[in-house]
């Protein structure tokens, strides 16, 4: 890979002066370097033995990063904090939010199969958020929460069915992290491959029922 300075032959002032000029120039270069110091991270566990980053223009692939870990496989949504509403606390902890949504409109389909156009993301639609805390401190801090476990949509004009599908689009972040972050996303998916295993692994129940008799309970 070239050196960037040299390919397009600028100084390093040249390329600050036109990433701090320009602020959707920088959040955009911003986002792609919080994913890499992501990879760095993700990369430095033995354990992840495959990762990938699928085509931003790919809809059938939604996720930022694709990652096998332990021989399971998981989907990686990276967002950032909104840089204007971050607040340093009384007793010196940070507190934000992070915008949780897709790029545009565009038409998912829910469990029932019924569809709706909406820059929402879906639930279960990836498996781990991870909201980059670099603008607290101007350090490489990440947070992680599960999918399932994120705030759900409440907007009105949503049925009741479609907001318990759709994940909020801005979710509140903390430095040191709470709630349902948490800074190390390898416990994280420890916990989601036990919980899988416990689903695969749980013996299936059978009850036969005759006349006059009792159920009779069958453990397959």
């Amino acid at each position: 890979m070239p050196n960037i300075l040299e390919f397009w032959s600028i100084t390093i002032d040249e390329l600050s002066r036109a990433i701090f000029g320009n602020g959707s120039l920088r959040g955009m270069i911003f986002g792609y370097v919080a994913e890499i110091k992501l990879r760095n991270l993700l990369a430095s566990n033995p354990d992840v033995t495959n990762l990938v980053k699928d085509d931003d223009h790919d809809r059938s692939r939604k996720g930022d990063l694709r990652i096998v870990y332990k021989g399971q496989e998981f989907i990686v949504e990276s967002k950032s904090l909104q840089t204007n509403r971050n607040r340093t606390l009384d007793d010196g902890t940070f507190a934000s939010v992070s915008q949780v949504d897709a790029s545009d409109r565009r038409m998912v389909t829910l469990p029932d199969v019924s569809q709706i156009q909406t820059t929402n993301l879906l639930v279960g639609e990836f498996h781990v958020l991870s909201v980059n805390c670099f603008t607290f401190e101007n350090k490489w801090h990440f947070v992680f929460a599960g999918n399932h476990d994120l705030p759900r949509s409440g907007y009105g004009a949503y049925s009741e069915y479609q907001r318990k599908h759709l994940l909020a689009t801005t979710v509140p972040v903390t430095w040191p992290p709470t709630g349902i972050f948490t800074e190390d996303i390898f416990s994280l998916l420890d916990s989601m491959i036990e919980e899988r295993l416990s689903k695969t692994e749980a013996p299936e129940v059978i009850v036969v029922e005759e006349d006059g008799k009792d159920p009779e309970v069958i453990i397959d």
